[in-house]
């Protein structure tokens, strides 16, 4: 069995405070904070490229899991905002700077909000399929390379991380990864995208529909698959798209916001690093979480973590 042990985080230092847009995009407080959710910014310097903060959020696991350079047998990593346009992979850029082994597989995945929870069972099966003990899972995605500034869309909620996350076969307080549910929508693939001159461009009232409409019915499918009712789990971690859709779906599912919280008021929308940069401080007493991405594409998926 393939365990998830550990997650390491990297947040730039750069923080960039949306109270001071206020004015530039003629928004009031109360939306900033009720709606968008995202008060703070953190956004990566102009030098500092994706395999750079790659390198230091699996650095902060390092210094959290005991493991070493030469036990990783295998590391993907997640974004859609790669170094040099995707040519090399990025991950084989993370290869060099951190000095794995030649034999230790590395790959990218191009996948955006729902990122996580695919590459987590990507990476999963991978490492079953090949006797993989030890994996590393790396999310980035800095959206800063393509948002307009001038563009109050995007420009007030998305921020830069990286997160490293460690697959083993351990079960020393370890997380089990139980059963996947996935979904896509390719019609909509235009709500979301890059244009012509490489600008990011988001539609946002359509963003929202297709969430509020879809993620509700998909966590009950995804409670099912597993066998558990809502009841059941302790908390759900979403995709923090913004505050006003974490919060649709929390009423709409009639639960407590302590159960499904946003807590990206300081960082923002990190894409897909949004799930791990909440399950890395999930509350200790807790023993089964449902994560969910959900976004581009569309595309969406979940699972449930139990605690060994």
């Amino acid at each position: 069995m393939i365990y998830l042990e550990q997650i390491g985080y990297y947040l730039p230092s750069t923080e960039i405070s949306n109270f001071s847009k206020l004015d530039k995009f003629d928004i009031q407080e109360e939306f900033l904070v009720q709606k968008i959710g995202v008060t703070q910014l953190q956004i990566k310097n102009s030098d500092e490229e994706t395999s750079d903060m790659c390198v230091k959020a699996y650095m902060d696991l390092q210094s959290k899991a005991k493991f070493s350079h030469d036990d990783i047998d295998c590391l993907v990593v997640c974004t859609q905002n790669p170094d040099n346009f995707g040519l090399p992979h990025t991950s084989a850029i993370v290869h060099d700077k951190l000095k794995l082994r030649q034999d230790c597989a590395v790959f990218d995945i191009s996948l955006g909000c729902s990122g996580y929870v695919y590459s987590l069972s990507i990476l999963k099966g991978f490492m079953i399929n090949n006797g993989f003990k030890t994996g590393i899972l790396i999310t980035a995605d800095p959206y800063s390379k393509i948002i307009d500034p001038s563009d109050k869309n995007t420009s007030l909620l998305f921020g830069d991380a990286a997160t490293a996350t460690l697959l083993t076969t351990s079960t020393d307080n370890t997380w089990k990864i139980g059963h996947f549910l996935f979904g896509s929508d390719g019609s909509k693939h235009g709500a979301i995208h890059v244009d012509s001159q490489r600008t990011f461009v988001m539609n946002g009232w359509e963003v929202f529909n297709f969430t509020a409409k879809y993620i509700p019915q998909h966590i009950h499918q995804t409670l099912e698959k597993n066998n558990l009712t809502l009841e059941e789990v302790d908390q759900i971690l979403l995709h923090q798209g913004s505050k006003y859709i974490v919060t649709t779906i929390q009423q709409k599912l009639n639960v407590s916001e302590e159960k499904i919280p946003f807590l990206a008021q300081k960082y923002g929308n990190t894409v897909s690093s949004s799930i791990p940069m909440l399950l890395k401080d999930v509350n200790l007493s807790y023993n089964r979480i449902l994560i969910c991405g959900f976004g581009i594409g569309f595309s969406w998926g979940s699972c449930i973590l139990e605690r060994n």
